[in-house]
């Protein structure tokens, strides 16, 4: 572990390889699990006031779980969290032709329709940030559904703060990412 202003970082996101491969999971991660994606507070607010244009690209059975549930739930740990469908895929979650995985509020950012990508939490996986009072934890989630994404990265040498680096940028800005690609080369250089 090492820290980097107010976050706590454990060394497998240096160390651990990771680029999703869709093709072999089918975005296994938005359609499996026990509770829906997390959402930071503000993140509810921009779900509510998207809704409306979300709404067309969902399928019958999102829409349905929405509306009976809620544009968010509170989740057994208590923090705001998406709705499932019959407590297994989230809500947002739409098919391609190839029966992969993905999301509704993404395929909208990418329609020009939203400018908001999806909740943050989806935009770092694999990585996971648990914000504490004085800091926050971001740690390497390791899912065996995985597996691929963690063979693909490997076999492309790319880490997982680097396959995630839009999203750090998203979370903790420019210059946190910065420091974090010196601590990483530090790191390599042991």
């Amino acid at each position: 572990m090492f820290q980097l202003g107010k976050t706590i970082i454990s060394e497998e996101i240096i160390e651990k390889d990771f680029v999703c491969n869709l093709s072999a999971c089918k975005g296994a991660c938005c359609i499996d699990g026990e509770a829906g994606a997390p959402l930071e507070e503000d993140e509810t607010k921009i779900l509510e006031n998207i809704y409306p244009v979300i709404k067309s690209y969902l399928r019958p059975e999102g829409v349905a779980a929405i509306e009976s549930q809620g544009i968010f739930v509170k989740g057994t740990d208590g923090e705001w969290e998406t709705p499932l469908i019959n407590g297994a895929d989230c809500a947002y979650v739409i098919f391609d032709e190839k029966g992969t995985a993905l999301c509704a509020i993404e395929e909208a950012y990418n329609q020009g329709e939203v400018d908001w990508k999806k909740p943050v939490s989806c935009h770092l996986y694999p990585i996971r940030v648990q914000d504490y009072s004085e800091f926050a934890a971001v740690n390497y989630h390791k899912w065996e559904i995985c597996d691929d994404a963690c063979t693909l990265g490997k076999e492309l040498q790319v880490p997982v703060y680097k396959f995630v680096k839009a999203a750090l940028i998203r979370k903790f800005g420019e210059d946190w990412y910065s420091e974090l690609e010196k601590v990483a080369e530090q790191h390599k250089k042991k």
